[in-house]
């Protein structure tokens, strides 16, 4: 051999104690929180934001028609029933806003009305329409008059218990569920009510917030379900 044998140089390396490992578990937990937190903080902030816009920084003097609701109340996890018999879950109608009316199939005059008045403020929007649905709810198991074929042609029409939708919608006091128009925005939240039992002229006024919604919203509301 050319020179002195060298004994081997060893490095020893200390085991992990349980409760360091137990301390980086906790580090990475707490870390997956927060940028859980943090994502779904982004994914909200739109909607804050167009909140925000239409409540909050508004010109003096500007009038809301529609009441807001606070706090705003999600789609509940109700089956409703389709005019061909299938099983339609409410939370699939979310992704766009809806117009919503809510009435007995036999359709007194109240509810012609506001059918009708749903159907032109959806037209009234002009191109922003394919961003609203209209939406009946009917109420009861009678059947629906072919008389309204012609109106409610390209509305969504579903058949859900007035109990049930008790525990979602709601009048105003002194008033009966089917008086109002509901809107709902595309995250699923019922978040106004129109005045009890709307005329053409409110009509003009709930447009105006119709509008005011949709510009609102631009940023995170797009035509098509």
């Amino acid at each position: 051999m050319s020179g002195a044998d060298e004994p081997l140089g060893l490095t020893v390396h200390s085991m992990p104690s349980p409760e360091g490992l137990d301390a980086e578990a906790g580090r990475r937990t707490v870390m997956g929180r927060w940028k859980m937190i943090v994502v779904m903080l982004c994914c909200a902030a739109p909607v804050i934001a167009s909140y925000f816009t239409y409540y909050v920084i508004r010109p003096e003097g500007r009038s809301v028609y529609g009441e807001l609701i606070n706090p705003q109340r999600p789609l509940p996890a109700l089956n409703a029933t389709a005019s061909d018999g299938t099983t339609v879950p409410l939370t699939t109608l979310k992704g766009q806003w809806l117009l919503i009316a809510v009435a007995g199939a036999a359709c007194d005059a109240l509810c012609e009305q506001q059918l009708y008045l749903q159907r032109q403020l959806r037209e009234s929007v002009g191109r922003e329409k394919d961003r609203v649905d209209r939406v009946w709810l009917v109420s009861d198991a009678a059947p629906v008059p072919a008389r309204l074929a012609n109106g409610l042609h390209g509305a969504t029409v579903l058949r859900v218990p007035e109990a049930e939708l008790a525990g979602w919608l709601a009048p105003s006091a002194g008033h009966a569920l089917a008086e109002h128009l509901y809107v709902v925005d595309p995250l699923g939240n019922w978040m106004m009510r129109f005045p009890a039992r709307m005329d053409t002229q409110g009509a003009s006024r709930a447009k105006r917030d119709l509008d005011r919604l949709l510009r609102a919203s631009v940023s995170w509301d797009e035509p098509g379900r």
